[in-house]
């Protein structure tokens, strides 16, 4: 208002424009509260009635000299600029007018509220199911072409002078850290001991760094005092799985003590490579390091309530382990070995050439444990505190003069990779490229001694019960869990509706009946895969080009306020340090909190379940401008146009998943309900943000780009801003009345509805026109998966029906015949074939056996008996007969059945037999029944035999002298032989 005042006093041409403003605001400040006082058994509500029926804030976020949704108010700060106030002013004019056009809509939902506001209310604060009134949920067609042309002329600076931000103001300049001018660039990169565990019931992948201190027990993964969290969570204790309960971002555990900062790797920026770092560490040496646990306290960092504007908000702050460094010294040396070794250090980077970055002394060294935690009262927090520290008293039991950290484990670093392992060792340090990255492993010079070799296998080889057992209680001072020494209790009921756009960098406030936050939403997924250096992410759009939002260089960014950088993208081996994310650009539309049942939220297979019924349609969507909000997180703000597909999709999942707030209920076919959602039973799309909407409720699509950013100056963050709007002018004009996103693979028709775990997993995708839906987790689509089918009546015969997958399977794959005959028999004809074909498959195996036991070769094997069989029957078939008199003979020779019969029953049967088989291994075309015939042929028509070997070989036989049979019988003779005896 002071801003006002003096330019109407300078400025008496805008007298009109300004009086305009000033009577625009009155407007909105004009309100009628009636008092309407219910009396409960036990509770006792006074609820004042605004302009919208829902509970909240927004008439105290008017009244007051405030940046927050001020529509009215034309662009301000020390960056104004004249031209801007004349098409704010113009703006102004315009809008009032689609107001005026408008009001005709607006009257219908007024009398709507003034309606149940006359009804009675006395229904119970439960999920049970129903809503007051008949608003149906059936879609209305006539809306869902497109969105957003009323303002298809306005430029983003117009745009943004309508949602009431400033466009030309960025967040604050940052200050490099180290106090030396040469560092242009503030960087995260660091030396230090690292704390990780692996448990049961964290990431699978964390390290297992120290066996020392079992950091899970000063967490409260359980919530039994903790409300809510930033979106990291614990950085201490496990990490997080990706379907944690939660919904907090998958990480590993990061927990770590900082010795040095190391700063920026960008040396032209006065930062240090990481070369150098390696080279410096690898020419000192250093004992290992004792660490003894001070105590844990609360409070400092981030505080919801830092701006004291007001609202009463829950308090929330850091919670902190604070550690120290045991100091030890040689013999007769009054100088440390930790000071030793970062005189060391500071020579070693000096003398490879580190930059100014770095800083000149030691940190203290802490452990950060989580950031923005909101206790659910000052009870909560003090009891917490007092278990956390207990904790703490008993490591301090078991280890008096500190503990060397460490572990006799192998691991490769960095994570995720498949380089050789590294033996982590006790006392060893680590190069944290940023806090959830180790890159490097440093052995300390020497091995434990037997004493500190005792306290550091003491927990994990040892009983420790007794220390806890004997330690009752702490005998050392620690803070409160918030910071804050006043009494305070966290009030579910002074929930608002506005809550949903929310600083994800600090904990929510959870309505009531709600027990644990949760960071599962359904949104619109943005991210992409980039040209540029970026960690591996599917590509959901093709649309908008987000990276080039990105400014690699640091050309207008200093550094960001939390250890993420990029949300959109971030590069591997980026200067600032930051963690490297994927790309996890996306616009949230509905927050639907934790997952778990059994503490007030909804199971993701319910979720999915409700979800599938909502018929919306397309979801268009079309960027307005790029801002830096007032917590300092840089966004990209879309259209609020609540007569859109995307408008409609947010009221109905209001009114099927909303919590029941202001005596509205929700309502679906399934009885599945949510505490924790972040979004009221009776809130609509009207009443979000944006000049067309009363900026009351919690609808206000955005995307959120990076968190905390610090530019280099304002005159940057006036070119960022400026530079950026330009890429979204250009989004406007080709976009005109917005676009459904998607890509040839994902989402073909565009405009599809993501479920997110948390901001890095999306789980699931909702096709638009109840299209079904498939898995989309981690990369792997599974599409098209199981869809509900059929969606509509008539089965696979509905055309509507036909891009399902059950009815896609079973047009595209006709049934063979094949199949139909094997399912006609039926389970026991099924089995009555098998064990046929069971028991022919065994008869023919023992054909064989028997037959090879009577025709093998001495010495030969069934396999080879087996192969020579079979080429021989082939060669039998192929073979042709040259002589018409052979052919003769040979069915002469078998049709000897009668005679042949009693001739191999007689006592010379054994020796004729033998003496077959040594014929038929000469040659292999006499068969064994046909040489025992001729022979006994030749013995019984012709004993007078004229050749003198073939009468030598029959007297041989006569005398039984095998051996020597096999001898006489050459292979030259085979054919003089076999000649003689036919």
């Amino acid at each position: 208002n002071q801003h006002s005042s003096d330019r109407e006093a300078s400025n008496t041409s805008f007298d009109s424009s300004t009086n305009l403003l000033n009577n625009e605001k009155k407007d909105r400040l004009g309100m009628k509260p009636s008092a309407l006082c219910l009396t409960a058994a036990s509770l006792a509500l006074c609820s004042t009635f605004t302009e919208a029926s829902l509970a909240d804030r927004s008439r105290i976020v008017k009244a007051r000299d405030g940046p927050h949704r001020d529509n009215g108010r034309a662009i301000e700060g020390p960056k104004y600029r004249n031209s801007r106030w004349s098409n704010a002013r113009d703006s102004l004019v315009n809008r009032k007018a689609d107001e005026r056009r408008a009001a005709s809509q607006r009257q219908q939902q007024s009398d709507t509220k003034t309606q149940l506001k006359s009804q009675p209310l006395g229904k119970a604060d439960d999920m049970s199911g129903g809503k007051i009134g008949a608003e149906s949920t059936d879609r209305d067609l006539g809306q869902l072409t497109g969105c957003c042309s009323n303002y298809q002329s306005y430029y983003a600076a117009d745009m943004c002078g309508l949602y009431g931000q400033d466009c030309e103001e960025g967040g604050g300049s940052g200050d490099n850290g180290s106090g030396d001018e040469d560092c242009s660039m503030e960087g995260l990169s660091f030396v230090g001991i690292s704390f990780s565990v692996n448990t049961a019931n964290g990431n699978p992948y964390s390290y297992q760094n120290c066996d020392q201190f079992p950091m899970e027990n000063i967490i409260d993964r359980d919530y039994d005092y903790v409300m809510s969290m930033d979106e990291d969570g614990w950085l201490v204790g496990g990490g997080y799985k990706s379907f944690d309960y939660s919904g907090k971002m998958p990480y590993i555990d990061s927990s770590h003590t900082e010795l040095v900062r190391i700063g920026s790797m960008d040396p032209d920026r006065g930062g240090t490579s990481i070369e150098q770092v390696y080279s410096a560490m690898s020419e000192i040496s250093f004992t290992p390091f004792s660490v003894f646990p001070e105590y844990l306290k609360g409070g400092g960092g981030h505080q919801s309530n830092d701006n004291d504007d007001g609202d009463q908000e829950t308090p929330s702050g850091d919670v902190t382990l604070v550690v120290s460094i045991v100091e030890s010294y040689d013999d007769n040396d009054s100088y440390s070995d930790y000071d030793s070794f970062l005189d060391q250090l500071f020579q070693a980077m000096s003398d490879v050439g580190g930059g100014p970055c770095m800083d000149d002394h030691d940190t203290d060294p802490h452990v950060s444990m989580a950031r923005g935690v909101k206790f659910h009262s000052s009870y909560h927090s003090e009891n917490y505190m007092y278990a956390a520290n207990l904790e703490v008293a008993v490591w301090q039991s078991m280890y008096p003069n500190g503990v060397v950290i460490g572990s006799p484990r192998y691991a490769s670093f960095p994570p995720g990779t498949r380089n050789q392992k590294s033996y982590i060792g006790y006392g060893s340090l680590y190069f944290f490229f940023d806090r959830a990255n180790i890159t490097k492993v440093f052995a300390a010079s020497r091995t434990l001694t037997d004493d500190e070799s005792y306290y550091s296998t003491l927990y994990s080889g040892s009983d420790t019960s007794g220390f806890y057992s004997d330690t009752t209680e702490i005998d050392f001072s620690y803070g409160s869990g918030s910071g804050d020494q006043a009494e305070w209790e966290h009030n579910p009921y002074a929930w608002k509706a506005t809550s949903a756009m929310h600083d994800m960098t600090d904990g929510w406030d959870l309505p009531p009946n709600c027990e644990q936050e949760g960071e599962t939403f359904l949104g619109i997924p943005l991210s992409r895969q980039s040209d540029s250096n970026m960690q591996s992410t599917s590509t959901f759009q093709t649309q908008f080009d987000l990276d080039n939002f990105i400014d690699k260089n640091y050309t207008y960014v200093s550094n960001f306020g939390t250890n993420h950088g990029w949300l959109i993208g971030e590069s591997i081996g980026n200067a600032v340090g930051s963690i490297v994310d994927k790309d996890t650009a996306h616009i949230p539309i509905f927050y639907t909190g934790t997952t778990n049942q059994n503490m007030g939220g909804i199971s993701l297979s319910n979720l999915i379940k409700v979800v599938q019924t909502i018929q919306f349609g397309n979801l268009y969507i079309k960027p307005a401008f790029v801002f830096v909000d007032d917590n300092g997180h840089l966004k990209l703000q879309f259209e609020a146009d609540s007569n859109s597909a995307m408008g409609y999709l947010y009221d109905n999942l209001c009114k099927q998943l909303g919590i029941m707030w202001n005596y509205n209920s929700p309502e679906n076919n399934y009885g599945l309900y949510t505490n924790c959602a972040m979004h009221a039973a009776g809130d609509r799309a009207a009443y979000g943000c944006g000049p067309d909407n009363s900026n009351s409720g919690g609808f206000c699509p955005q995307m959120t780009i990076a968190y905390s950013v610090n530019f280099n100056s304002g005159d940057h963050a006036a070119a960022y801003l400026t530079m950026a709007n330009d890429y979204v002018d250009y989004w406007r004009s080709l976009y005109p009345t917005g676009v459904a996103v998607g890509t040839s693979s994902f989402c073909s028709d565009g405009g599809c509805l993501g479920l997110f775990l948390n901001r890095y997993d999306l789980y699931s995708v909702f096709k638009p026109d109840l299209g079904g839906t498939w898995v989309e987790y981690n990369g792997a689509s599974m599409a098209p998966t199981h869809s509900p089918a059929p969606t509509w009546y008539g089965g696979c015969s509905e055309p509507h029906n036909q891009h399902l997958d059950k009815c896609f399977q079973r047009r595209s794959r006709p049934t063979r015949s094949t199949a139909v005959a094997w399912d006609s028999l039926g389970q026991v004809g099924q089995a009555s074939v098998f064990l046929v074909t069971f028991m022919a498959t065994t008869l023919a195996f023992s054909l064989f056996v028997s037959r090879a036991r009577k025709k093998r070769r001495k010495g030969e094997s069934y396999l080879g008996f087996f192969l020579r069989d079979t080429f021989k029957l082939k060669k039998k078939k192929r073979k042709k007969r040259s002589s018409r008199k052979k052919r003769t003979l040979y069915r002469k020779l078998k049709g000897l059945d009668k005679d042949l019969e009693k001739s191999m029953l007689d006592d010379k049967s054994g020796v004729l037999g033998h003496l077959a088989v040594v014929l038929d291994i000469l040659d292999p075309r006499v068969s064994p029944l046909a040489a025992r015939a001729a022979v006994e042929a030749s013995l019984g028509v012709n004993p007078e035999v004229k050749d003198s070997k073939l009468k030598q070989l029959l007297h041989l036989v006569q005398a039984g002298d095998h051996r020597k049979v096999d001898q006489k019988v050459h292979r030259d003779d085979r054919e003089a032989l076999f000649r003689s005896i036919l």
